[in-house]
């Protein structure tokens, strides 16, 4: 996606995954590399927040960084695209105002979800395998936890899978039961494959779906201007991401 952009605008730049083991020592990299900005993605979202030497009002908020700028004088600079991200793919779907959420998971995306949701005007819910942590983000947010066995009895307006349950390799597994989807809508942020195991259940049980693809692009253009401060190829690099994910999915 981000390589398709800096082409089209001629931008001499590129993107590179880095697998992270010890956040330290790729921070003491940066330099050598070159890097001018990254992303921040699981287990690392919250840990980022002790390395970053500024960081905007929000993300700070929300205790997790997905999206860091690197300064000319070598300061990290953090935010949050994550929360413009959910927005933008809930918007058309769904009426948050006064709507009942629940956030599965209460990891970094998840809670960037949640103080996105409760901004927004919902009425959040949280629900983890960690009962501690599902209280702590719900606290954070003015929220309530709720306890997975509930969930066969609760009802909500929409469902936000934010744990990384379902995601390629193991796009066979969902988490969540049929039984457990007693809402109106039904997101993953899981953007492959497109259309995860948990969506697929939604889908057959008559409930609205929204993929974790549209999540992922606009928090992805969001990041563009953190790093460029331009307007990014919008169009070209959606087209450039659905085509790389329908290849993926078209050879297995």
């Amino acid at each position: 996606m981000h390589n398709t952009g800096f082409v089209a605008r001629k931008r001499d730049a590129v993107y590179l995954p880095f697998l992270v083991h010890d956040l330290k020592d790729f921070l003491i990299a940066i330099p050598e590399f070159g890097v001018r900005g990254f992303s921040i993605t699981i287990p690392h979202k919250q840990n980022i927040l002790k390395h970053v030497s500024d960081c905007e009002p929000l993300a700070a908020e929300i205790g997790a960084v997905n999206t860091v700028a690197v300064r000319r004088n070598g300061s990290l600079y953090g935010s949050n695209t994550d929360y413009v991200g959910v927005l933008r793919a809930l918007e058309s779907k769904l009426k948050l105002r006064g709507s009942r959420v629940l956030v599965f998971g209460a990891g970094g995306s998840a809670r960037a979800v949640a103080f996105a949701l409760a901004r927004a005007g919902a009425q959040v819910s949280v629900c983890a395998r960690r009962e501690s942590a599902a209280r702590e983000l719900a606290r954070a947010v003015g929220g309530e936890a709720v306890p997975r066995r509930a969930l066969r009895t609760e009802t909500f307006d929409g469902i936000l899978n934010t744990t990384p349950v379902g995601m390629y390799p193991q796009e066979n597994v969902s988490p969540l039961s049929a039984q457990e989807l007693r809402c109106n809508l039904v997101m993953d942020l899981i953007y492959r494959p497109l259309e995860t195991r948990l969506l697929k259940i939604a889908k057959k049980n008559g409930i609205a779906t929204v993929s974790g693809l549209e999540m992922f692009l606009a928090q992805g253009f969001a990041q563009w201007e953190v790093w460029t401060n331009t307007r990014p190829p919008e169009s070209v690099m959606r087209r450039a991401m659905l085509s790389k994910l329908r290849a993926g999915e078209s050879i297995r």
